[in-house]
C-alpha cells in the first residue's frame, strides 16, 4: 500500500503501545484554542488558515508522517503531499460563544465524537476543526491528533507556532501571495522516538518488582479504588471547568506559598473530590500522571521546546483518605499536596530511569493492550497538565490566544476518569474531565481548586 512512499524510521516501543490503543478506540488527543483576529485581517478566515498550515507543515515532519503496521512492524511513512481540504473543517457555531467562567458544551460535545474518530492511512494522522461564528474575527481551532506522532507538549508548540504563522500569513497574503490547497510534504528528517534519544533505563530491583506483581503474585489491594473493570466501547462523557484569570492567578500565589505546585493542587483536588464521592470502604487512589521528558533528551537530537513527536512519560503517586480527613470540608489539604510535589520532584531526579515506559522493550504492545480489556484497572485516574501557553507579541497587528481547552486519550485499561488542564492566553485554568461516572466529582474539583486559590 506504501510503496510509492517514503520510509522514514521504525516506530519506537512507546509510539508502538500508543498504536496498540487502537484496540480500545481511544488514541487520540486534542488541544483547542480560540483565537481573536485584528481588524486588519479582513480575507476569509480559511485564507489565513491554510497560509498557517502550510508554514506548519514545512517546518515539522511528523505532520505528513503516518505509521503503517507491516506484518507485526510498524514504520513511519511520509506523505508526499496534504489536500488540506480532506484533513481541515470548518463549521458555524450553534450556540453562542460561553461567557468567562462557563464551560464550552459545544466544544466538548464535538471533542466526545472526535475523540474516538479513527485515522486511517493515507491520510495524515492529526485533522483541525475551525468553529467559526458571525463574528469573523473570532474562531475556535480544534487540533486533533494521534498520541503516536505527538505528546501533549507538542499540541501545545502547535498553537504557539500557529499563532506566530497566522500573523505572518497576513503579511504574505496583503501582498498577493496565494493560498495554496495541497501542501507538499518537507524532505525533513522524521525527529527520533524517545527510546533512541533517552537510555529509558531500569534497575533490576525495578524490573523485579513488577515482574512478581504482575506475573509471579498478582496481587489487588481491597483499598484501592480503580472503578468498575474496563471494557469496550468506552462510553465517556467528557465536561470542562474553567478557573477564571483571578482564581488561577491567587491559586498560583499560593501554591507558591504552600511550596508546592499547580500540578500537585490539581492531584490533591482531584482525590479529595474523588474519595468524597467514593464509598468509606475505598482508603486509596492510585494517580497516574504525565511528565515531559524533553528536559533530559539529548541536544544533538534536535529536539526542542517546539518539536511535534511523543516524548512522554509517566509516574504514579498514591492518595489517602485518611490524609484527606484530617482536614475540614473548607481548608485545602496543603500538607498533601506538598507530598504529591516531593513525589514528583523525587522521580524527576531519577532523568527518566525506573518508569513504565522503560518496559515497553519487553513487552508485545498489542497482546498486553488486549490482555487488559476486561479486567481490573491500574488506577483510580489520569492527570495531565501542559502548563501555561507562550503568548505572542501584544500589539494592534497580533492575533491572539484566548480560551484553550486540552483532552488526553482516555485510557480506559489504565483508569476510569482523566483529568487534563492547560492555561492559556486568556490567564484561566482550563480542565477538562473525562469519565464514566460521577457527575459530582467534576463539581468537587472546581470547588477545592477554588477553595485552595482563597
Amino acid at each position: 500500500m506504501m510503496d510509492n512512499h517514503e520510509r522514514l524510521r521504525r516506530a519506537g516501543p512507546l509510539e508502538e503501545f500508543f498504536l496498540a490503543r487502537a484496540l480500545t478506540k481511544n488514541t487520540n488527543v486534542a488541544i483547542s484554542a480560540t483565537y481573536i483576529l485584528p481588524n486588519t485581517f479582513t480575507l476569509a478566515i480559511q485564507e489565513y488558515v491554510y497560509k498557517a498550515l502550510e508554514t506548519l507543515i514545512s517546518q515539522n515532519a511528523a505532520l505528513s508522517a503516518i505509521p503503517v503496521r507491516e506484518d507485526n512492524d510498524t514504520w513511519f511513512f511520509r506523505l508526499p503531499e496534504i489536500d488540506l481540504s480532506q484533513t481541515v473543517s470548518f463549521q458555524k457555531r450553534t450556540r453562542d460563544y460561553p461567557a468567562e467562567e462557563k464551560p464550552d458544551t459545544e466544544l466538548c460535545e464535538l471533542l466526545q465524537v472526535h475523540q474516538k474518530a479513527e485515522f486511517v492511512a493515507p491520510l495524515p494522522f492529526w485533522r483541525m476543526i475551525i468553529l467559526t461564528e458571525p463574528n469573523d474575527q473570532r474562531f475556535t481551532a480544534i487540533y486533533i491528533f494521534h498520541h503516536a506522532i505527538a505528546d501533549g507538549i507538542s499540541g501545545k508548540a502547535f498553537h504557539e507556532t500557529f499563532l506566530i504563522a497566522l500573523h505572518d500569513a497576513a503579511t504574505s497574503l496583503t501582498s498577493g501571495e496565494a493560498t495554496g490547497q495541497v501542501i507538499p510534504s518537507p524532505k525533513l528528517p522524521l525527529l527520533p522516538n524517545l527510546e533512541a534519544v533517552h537510555p529509558c533505563s531500569i534497575s533490576w530491583t525495578f524490573f523485579l518488582k513488577q515482574f512478581f506483581q504482575h506475573k509471579i503474585c498478582p496481587y489487588r489491594d481491597p483499598d484501592l479504588w480503580t472503578g468498575p473493570k474496563s471494557f469496550k466501547p468506552f462510553d465517556i462523557e467528557i465536561r470542562q471547568i474553567v478557573i477564571p484569570e483571578t482564581v488561577s492567578t491567587a491559586l498560583r500565589k499560593r501554591c507558591r506559598q504552600n511550596q508546592t505546585t499547580i500540578t500537585s493542587a490539581i492531584h490533591t483536588a482531584v482525590a479529595r473530590s474523588l474519595l468524597a464521592h467514593l464509598p468509606e470502604e475505598y482508603t486509596r487512589l492510585e494517580a497516574i500522571s504525565a511528565m515531559s521528558s524533553r528536559r533530559w533528551l539529548k541536544e544533538e537530537a534536535g529536539i526542542a521546546d517546539q518539536s511535534m513527536g511523543a516524548w512522554v512519560m509517566d509516574f504514579r503517586e498514591s492518595f489517602f483518605r485518611k490524609q484527606m480527613n484530617q482536614y475540614s470540608s473548607g481548608s485545602f489539604p496543603w500538607e498533601v499536596a506538598r507530598a504529591s510535589c516531593a513525589t514528583l520532584k523525587q522521580v524527576l531526579s531519577r532523568e527518566g530511569k525506573d518508569t513504565s515506559v522503560g518496559l515497553l522493550k519487553y513487552a508485545d504492545m498489542w497482546s498486553y493492550i488486549q490482555s487488559k480489556i476486561g479486567k481490573d484497572r491500574d488506577g483510580s485516574f489520569k492527570t495531565s497538565n501542559l502548563g501555561v501557553v507562550k503568548s505572542a507579541q501584544e500589539g494592534e497587528s497580533w492575533p491572539q490566544i484566548r480560551r484553550m481547552m486540552f483532552t488526553q486519550q482516555f485510557d480506559g485499561p489504565a483508569a476510569p476518569l482523566a483529568v487534563s488542564s492547560i492555561t492559556g492566553g486568556d490567564g484561566c485554568l482550563k480542565g477538562l474531565v473525562e469519565s464514566e461516572m460521577f457527575d459530582g466529582v467534576v463539581g468537587g474539583i472546581a470547588r477545592e481548586l477554588h477553595s485552595a486559590a482563597k
